[in-house]
Formats: structure tokens, sequence, C-alpha cells
């Protein structure tokens, strides 16, 4: 057991080159994830490399074509990491191209024409010198890792292997296999303090705001968002159940099938609403923020989603869809229609302007623990095909893929909000409450 001034005992790294690799949406603490694992390998011997923009220069990689140092990887040394730990942005950028998109079942794996994307990754990699790859970003990236680590599992015993560790993030918070990913908590707080700026404006012009929040699949974000600014109301995907819950018919317009989806029942869920207003207004409150997640578009009737396209990875461009803008619309006449007056509902959409927001210390302590695991991983535990997770007082954990990926459909499962969990509960104590029984009233 060393003294406590004592650096931990580490052995020299068996890789002489690990490529880092950032993918999907950007996130606060990004760069203390990657200069961290980068600083880890660096003092233990290693070459590192950052691959620029995810796997953009890798899915489509032409051995006719070498990869170009500053244009497609950098060489990341001491200087370059100097004081970028809390620093804004993605040092080595980032993109969503997905070299597995065309691999949805193990069998893809062995058809050439299906797996030439993660056969190029492969090769552009090895032809780089890399003997170990770090992956960083969400749940789509974590797919993509797997499915790498898979096609290599289908070449010869003696072809070389390039182990891969996955660093988990996103604001969103929906990842299974964690507590809370790196930038969640800067996001909240910094979409937060927008929502407190838009209630003293509300309150003014006696209005209200509807306001968007990122939060593709699950709620945490939007919850958060609403505990901490104080909104009147949040609705996630997790909200919608029971009542708040339907099925509609839908036909194929390519093949004429027929099959029956879940949705919302948006008249519902609008009337539940304007229920929260009609009650502060009881209260002498004639103002408020509703927090809506942007997953609920997912959910939203056909006629809605219709035409709207997909991108690389199957998830609905909710961006043409302008759900805060519908969700205004459809609240302001509801209210009209209940009091016969009329209340101003201004939407918004808030995410973006939070994801390269300057990271807040915890942040900044969880990513860096993040990176330093991915070298304990690879180097000290000698793992291949694991997710680096902390938990607790940063304490770190190794959890393999296969826990984390079906392994027929090799899709990552969403961890949403568990329903009447104290988190949800935490958030129904602090919003404006109301009797849903009135509800049938209307």
């Amino acid at each position: 057991m060393p003294e406590s001034l004592t650096r931990p005992y580490s052995e020299q790294s068996n890789f002489r080159r690990v490529a880092i690799l950032f993918a999907g949406g950007p996130a606060p603490a990004a760069n203390a994830v990657i200069s961290a694992a980068a600083v880890s390998f660096l003092r233990h011997g290693a070459e590192v490399i950052g691959m620029k923009h995810g796997y953009s220069s890798l899915a489509d990689f032409d051995p006719s074509k070498p990869l170009e140092e500053g244009q497609d990887y950098i060489v990341i040394d001491h200087p370059t990491l100097s004081r970028t730990r809390s620093k804004q942005g993605i040092m080595i950028g980032t993109a969503r191209t997905n070299p597995g998109k065309m691999v949805s079942s193990p069998e893809h794996l062995t058809d050439p024409e299906r797996s030439a994307p993660l056969k190029a990754t492969y090769e552009g990699l090895r032809s780089i010198g890399v003997e170990a790859l770090i992956s960083i970003g969400g749940d789509d990236t974590l797919k993509t890792a797997n499915k790498f680590k898979m096609y290599q599992d289908t070449l010869p015993e003696d072809a070389p292997r390039i182990p891969v560790v996955h660093l988990p993030k996103t604001i969103d918070n929906d990842y299974r296999g964690i507590d809370f990913t790196f930038g969640y908590f800067t996001a909240v707080d910094f979409l937060a303090r927008e929502v407190r700026n838009l209630l003293a404006d509300a309150e003014a012009n006696k209005s209200y705001f509807l306001v968007e929040s990122m939060g593709r699949s699950a709620g945490w974000l939007a919850y958060g968002v609403a505990i901490a600014g104080e909104a009147s109301l949040v609705i996630s995907v997790e909200d919608i159940r029971g009542k708040y819950r339907t099925s509609e018919e839908v036909t194929n317009p390519k093949t004429g099938e027929k099959s029956t989806r879940e949705v919302m029942d948006l008249d519902k869920v609008i009337k539940r609403i304007v229920l929260t207003m009609i009650t502060r207004e009881r209260e002498g409150k004639k103002y408020g923020v509703i927090v809506i997640a942007e997953g609920l578009a997912e959910l939203m009737p056909y006629s809605f989603l219709e035409g709207v396209g997909r991108d690389d990875h199957g998830h609905i461009n909710i961006s043409a869809i302008s759900l805060h803008t519908i969700f205004s619309r459809l609240i302001a006449e509801e209210y009209e229609r209940q009091t016969k007056s009329k209340r101003k509902v201004t939407p918004l959409q808030l995410g973006y302007e939070a994801r390269c927001a300057v990271p807040h210390a915890f942040d900044v302590m969880l990513g860096s623990q993040l990176g330093v695991g991915a070298f304990r991983a690879l180097v000290e535990q000698k793992l291949n095909g694991v997710m680096v997770s902390v938990s607790g007082q940063l304490q770190l954990h190794y959890v393999p893929f296969e826990e984390l990926v079906d392994p027929k459909t090799l899709v990552t499962v969403v961890r949403y909000i568990e329903n009447n969990c104290d988190f949800q509960l935490l958030t129904r104590f602090l919003e404006t409450y109301v009797n849903e029984e009135d509800l049938s009233l209307v």
C-alpha cells in the first residue's frame, strides 16, 4: 500500500500507440475525459492520437489514400493538454458517422458488404499504428464500439486485435451501467438558469413559456431542469402512460400494410397542462414555465410525423417537427376554449446552448476519472469490450459490453426514469399541485 502522497504504482503501457475518438453530440467536460485519458498513457510510455471528428475518416478509409496527420488525426502530447480539463468544446471534434449502421445482428458481421465500414475502420486504425481504441460517446457510439469489437472477433486468430473500451457520454443521462454521465449536471444548471430567467419574464408579463428540453429517449434532463429551474410542470416520455397513452392504426405508404403504434393521447396531455395553468391562477399566479422533453416527438400521432426523416442511427429528425411550437399553439387554444380568455404561451427550445458550456467541477472530476479509467481498464486490468463506469465517490467499475447491449439485436436499452421512483416523485412534490380528477370535468 503506497503512502498517501506517493503516486500509485502503475506498470508501463503495453500499447505503443493509443487512439481516442469522440462521437455524437458535444457534452461539457469532454476535454476533461480526453485530457485525463491521454495524459495517463503519455506518462506511461505510450503515444496518443486523437481521431478528428469521430469515425468520419475511418468508416470509408481507402488504403490507397493514407490518413493524414492534422486532417484525419492529431498527435496529442503534453503541450497539447496544457490546461485543457476545464476547457469548453471538444479538442478533437465530433461527428455522428456510424460505421456499424448496416449491422443489426451478429450474422451481419460476416457479410462483407454490411461490415465493410467496420473493416475500413479497423484497417484505418491499423494503418497508423493504433493498438488500442478509447471510444467516447452516447449509446449509439457504445453500440458501434461493441460492433467493432465483435467484428474483430470474426477475424483469423493470428490477426492483430485492437482492444476497445468505451466511456459513456450524454447530457441526457439515460445510460445503463452508470449513475450519472459527465456533462449532465453542467447542462442542468445552465438550462435551469435559463428557465429561472423565463420565469421572471413570465411573471412580469402574466404569460407562459413552453420549453422543449433535450432528452430524446428519457426525461432525466427535462426533470433536472424543472427541479433546479422551479418550473410549473414537466412532462417526459415516462409520463405518457395510463390515460395519457393510446394507440393508432398506421398504413405504410410504401407497402400498404397496416400496423398499430403506441402514441400519446395529445388531447389529454394538453388538457393536463392547461389544468396546471388554471390551478396556478386560482393561487394568484398568472404565469409559469412548462418543460417538455423532446423525446415526446416519437410519441406524437402519425399525422405530425408523416414525411419526417431519420438519421444514421434510426432516430427521427426532431428538429423537423418543432414540438414546442405545436404544443404552445394547442395549449393556448385549449386555454382559451376552457376560460374564454387568452394567455400568451411562447415556445422555446433549449439544449444546444448547454452542450459546450463551461463544465462544473463535478463534471470535470467525473470526466477525469472516466479518462483515467480507460487507462486502468486497458493497461492495469487488460480488459477489452468494456464500458468504464463510476459510482459513489468516483469509484471505478468496468461493465462488459454484453451486459449493456442486446446480443441478438445489438441495440442498447435506454435507462428511463422509473415510475414513482424518488427522483420522479421529487419533481411531482415541487411542481404545481393539481387535482387530476378535475380533468374529467373538462
